[in-house]
This record gives structure tokens, C-alpha cells and sequence, in this order.
């Protein structure tokens, strides 16, 4: 057996080394290039200090999402209150007509007994010729004093319903105005926090962002009486930025879909502020090929048309808000101005349609 020189022996295992060296990185390459692959498609630059990707402050993501939060609990309540205040209006015009008639029945009693005075007991059970007749007119006495007992209760109790119907009615009501005022400082509360956030910045020209859409969602589901169920980040994200999200944020990116706005999505990303973290928002790219530059053309129109979608079945999707092109939607004040943000086409929204949901 040749003897190998340590010269040519350390060369060995230093071309060895770089071997095995090449083949670890080629095989970690697809599991940290992914990550890496998914941000240049998604154009999302590192946020600046105090900033999250997407342009804002965490406090500004807090308040809008407080404020729209607390403008759904109120609207649904109110809308609850509504409800209920037409069913009650529907059961006293109901109970109204029963005491009407009633009142008429007992009068109709009343007024025979004063054209004829009523029978005394003894009298009637005198006048009878036989036994029988004895027992037969005892027997009549009892059903009517029973029927008049009965029409007098029927009465009362149809009164004392009504009353209890006006009651509950005043108290829908001051449910309703204590909900609307309610709703109003929401609504105030979101504009003050944009108007903070709002930093001035020369006037860009945004073009219309009206779209026209018309496509209708089905309904994401509800507790009973109406409220959104409390959701965590529990079901596995389909899209590339692979992590987990909400029931009702895949039943809303579902409906898009099925809508026929196919083009790149992300969803759950694990750093910020807002709701992407907790799994309740999306970016929808505007442009086929991922998130570039500002969207023009066809690329403009299909992110108008997506955020109408948005807007159009706010109700069914449980929208927070949705954020397209320097501009925001809230369901308490419909479309605002979105600026003092990082001034690129991802924190200025001009290449995708953010979705955010209860």
C-alpha cells in the first residue's frame, strides 16, 4: 500500500471539508431562500423606527382597530335593538286589538247587568219549579259568573301585557341612542387618530379609485345574536407567506377568490403591529406578478375593484378596514386619506389592497 504524503493527507481533508461544507449549504439553500424569495415578491421593505411595514404607528394600528372594533359591537347592537324594537311595536298593536275586543266583551257584560239587574242567587234558585230546575239554574249561574270572572281576568292580564310592551319599548329606545352615541365617538376616535397620523406631504394625484364591483360574498357565520365569534390564529395560511390565520380571514381571502381576484396574496406575517401577526389581514397584490411599484392601467383597475368587493360586503366578511392606494376605508367613516407613511408603494398601499377583519 502507497504511503501518502501529510502534505497531499491535509489537502485531502481540506477538499473533503469544502465538499461536505458546499453540500450543507445546498441543502439549507431552499428552507432560507423561501423566506427571502417570498419578500422580493411581496416588495415589503424593513419598516423604519416606530414604523410598521406597511406605513403607521403601532398606535395608530391600536386606535383603528379599537375604534372600528367598538363601531361594530355598537352597530350590531343597535341593529339587535332595532329588531327587537319592531317586533315589540308588532306585539302591542297585536295586544292593543286583543284589549279592544276584550274591553268591549265586558262591557257587553256590564251593560246587559245594568238593563236588567242582576239575578240574586236566592231568587234564581226559588224560581225553579222542580229539583231539577233547582240544580239545572244553579248550574247556569256557575258558567256565567265563570265567563265574566274569566273576560274581567282576560283584561287584566292583556292590559298588564301591554303595559309591559311599552315599557320594554321605552328601553329599546334609550338602548338605541345610548349605541349611537356610541358609535359616534368610534367614528371620532378613528378620524382623530388618522388626522394625527396624517403628516402633511406634497398632493399626489391618486387618480379614481372607485371600482365596480358587484359580486355579493356568503356570509361569514355568527353567534346567535348576531356578534362575531372570538377567533385566534388557528387554521393553516394557504398563501406563500406560510403561517397561520383566522376561520374568518380564509372564509374572506375564500370569497375573493371565488369573486375572481386570483392574483398573489399574503397573509400572516410574524413581525408589526397590526393584524397580520394575529392572522386577521391580507395584502392583495395588485399586479399579477407580486408586489412592484405604484399600480397603473389594468393593474389600477383590478385593486379598485377589489377593495370595492371589500367595501360592497363589509357586513358579510367582517371588514375592519381596507387600505388601497394612500386611502383607508372605515366602517364608520367610509373612505380617508392614509399618508405620513414611509412614502413606497407598499406603506402608501399603491400595489396591493389591504384587508383587515374582525
Amino acid at each position: 500500500m502507497p504511503v501518502v504524503p501529510p502534505v497531499r493527507r491535509r489537502a485531502a481533508r481540506m477538499a473533503a471539508l469544502i465538499a461536505a461544507t458546499l453540500a450543507l449549504g445546498a441543502a439549507v439553500t431552499p428552507v432560507t431562500a423561501a423566506p427571502a424569495v417570498a419578500a422580493a415578491r411581496t416588495g415589503l421593505l424593513a419598516p423604519a423606527p416606530g414604523q410598521d411595514d406597511e406605513g403607521g404607528t403601532p398606535a395608530l394600528r391600536a386606535q383603528l382597530e379599537a375604534a372600528s372594533k367598538g363601531y361594530l359591537d355598537a352597530k350590531r347592537a343597535l341593529d339587535t335593538s332595532v329588531k327587537r324594537q319592531q317586533q315589540l311595536n308588532t306585539q302591542l298593536k297585536t295586544t292593543e286589538s286583543e284589549l279592544t275586543e276584550r274591553s268591549s266583551k265586558v262591557g257587553e257584560i256590564a251593560g246587559v247587568a245594568y238593563r236588567t239587574g242582576r239575578l240574586s242567587v236566592a231568587s234564581a234558585l226559588l224560581n225553579s219549579s222542580s229539583p231539577d230546575g233547582f240544580l239545572d239554574r244553579a248550574a247556569a249561574l256557575d258558567a256565567v259568573a265563570a265567563n265574566e270572572d274569566r273576560a274581567l281576568r282576560d283584561l287584566q292580564e292583556t292590559r298588564d301585557e301591554a303595559n309591559r310592551t311599552r315599557i320594554a319599548l321605552d328601553g329599546e329606545i334609550r338602548e338605541q341612542r345610548k349605541q349611537v352615541t356610541l358609535m359616534t365617538k368610534r367614528k371620532e376616535q378613528a378620524e382623530r387618530a388618522l388626522t394625527v397620523a396624517n403628516r402633511p406631504q406634497p398632493r399626489v394625484d391618486s387618480g379614481s379609485t372607485s371600482g365596480t364591483s358587484t359580486a355579493t360574498a356568503r356570509a361569514a357565520p355568527r353567534n346567535p345574536d348576531g356578534s362575531w365569534p372570538s377567533e385566534s390564529c388557528s387554521v393553516n395560511d394557504p398563501t406563500p407567506a406560510d403561517g397561520c390565520i383566522t376561520p374568518r380571514t380564509l372564509h374572506a381571502l375564500n370569497q375573493a377568490k371565488a369573486a375572481g381576484f386570483t392574483r398573489y396574496v399574503s397573509c400572516y406575517r410574524p413581525g408589526g403591529s397590526g393584524e397580520h401577526p394575529k392572522g386577521r389581514a391580507c395584502d392583495f397584490a395588485a399586479q399579477t406578478s407580486g408586489f412592484g411599484g405604484d399600480a397603473t392601467g389594468g393593474d389600477k383597475t383590478y385593486g379598485n375593484n377589489l377593495a370595492a368587493y371589500f367595501v360592497r360586503n363589509n357586513d358579510q366578511l367582517a371588514v375592519l378596514y381596507v387600505i388601497w392606494y394612500r386611502q383607508i376605508w372605515l366602517p364608520s367613516s367610509g373612505w380617508k386619506s392614509y399618508s405620513g407613511a414611509n412614502g413606497d408603494p407598499s406603506s402608501d398601499h399603491t400595489n396591493h389592497v389591504h384587508l383587515s377583519v374582525y
